[in-house]
């Protein structure tokens, strides 16, 4: 059994920039994990990831499902290309066989999506609209949400120079996508991943704009 950033109860931080690449099953894609719990290859993970110009991997199932989010590049499958800003949610028992012609760069979360019923989702970067968010100077984009299963997945969008206080019962998942984010005395780069417990009353701010993934709901059930 591996473990990597598992305790739900611990706050985390991690900048990916400091992280090397590490092997994937395939030779031509490479990988960055920050949380791990369970079997090597078929734990629940959540990773960056980068496929090199013309890799491919083989084909393989998702038997409690996955999610995509594309940060550079294009990312393709049988079902489709996916360029820079695109969101997959792939249910559970989803089969694919992914490849990059260009090369990509991806956020994953594997093993994370159980439950008969949920939809497939491949949303184009531009399909969903930013609409205002609970604070001035933030924008929310809504990726996911589903009756019948707890996450929350949705983008930020930061004005430079807002500040919010946020209180997160269940718990938030951050990525910092472009920009920089500071939180609890700390600046934040793009590449940085967060992790904060149920509970957590923080004051964020972005002396110069930030676009972020966030994520909520579903940390309970993760270990």
């Amino acid at each position: 059994m591996l473990a990597l950033n598992a305790d739900m109860s611990r706050r985390v931080v991690v900048d990916s920039n400091l992280m090397h690449w590490q092997p994937s099953p395939s030779a031509t894609v490479w990988r960055k994990r920050l949380h791990l719990y369970g079997a090597a290859e078929s734990a629940q993970v959540t990773s960056i990831v980068r496929y090199d110009a013309g890799a491919t991997f083989p084909a393989h199932d998702h038997p409690a499902g996955e999610e995509i989010l594309v940060l550079d590049g294009v990312f393709s499958d049988e079902h489709g290309d996916w360029g820079r800003g695109c969101h997959l949610l792939n249910p559970e028992g989803f089969r694919h066989a992914p490849f990059s012609r260009e090369g990509c760069v991806i956020f994953v979360k594997l093993q994370q999506y159980a439950g008969s019923g949920r939809r497939h989702q491949a949303l184009l970067g531009e399909s969903v609209e930013w609409q205002p968010g609970d604070s001035a100077g933030v924008e929310v984009r809504n990726l996911y949400r589903q009756r019948g299963f707890p996450e929350r997945i949705w983008m930020e969008n930061w004005a430079a120079g807002t500040s919010v206080y946020r209180h997160y019962p269940e718990g938030v998942e951050m990525l910092v996508i472009e920009g920089s984010l500071g939180e609890a005395g700390s600046v934040h780069r793009s590449g940085t991943w967060l992790r904060l417990p149920a509970g957590t009353k923080t004051e964020l701010q972005s002396a110069g704009g930030c676009h972020l993934y966030l994520q909520s709901g579903a940390m309970q059930s993760l270990h």
